[in-house]
C-alpha cells in the first residue's frame, strides 16, 4: 500500500475550498434572504459570482499551466 501525500494534500485542499464556497453561498446568501428578501438574495448571489470570477480565472490559468508543463515533461496523468 503506497501513500501518495501529494494526492491526499490536493484532495484535502479541494474539500476545504468546496466547504468554504458552500458556507459562503448557502449560509451567507441564506442570511441575506432571511433578512432582506428574495431580490436582495438574488443580487447577493450575482455579486458573489462576479466577485469570485477573478479567482476562478486565475485558478483556471494555473490548472492549464500545470497541464501544459506536465505534458511537455512527458508526465501527463
Amino acid at each position: 500500500m503506497s501513500r501518495d501525500l501529494r494526492k491526499y494534500s490536493r484532495q484535502t485542499q479541494n474539500r476545504l475550498i468546496l466547504g468554504f464556497l458552500v458556507l459562503v453561498f448557502i449560509v451567507g446568501d441564506g442570511l441575506i434572504f432571511l433578512l432582506w428578501g428574495r431580490e436582495a438574495a438574488l443580487m447577493g448571489f450575482v455579486c458573489l459570482l462576479l466577485g469570485l470570477s477573478p479567482a476562478v480565472l486565475v485558478w483556471g490559468f494555473f490548472v492549464f499551466l500545470d497541464w501544459f508543463v506536465r505534458k511537455e515533461h512527458g508526465k501527463d496523468e
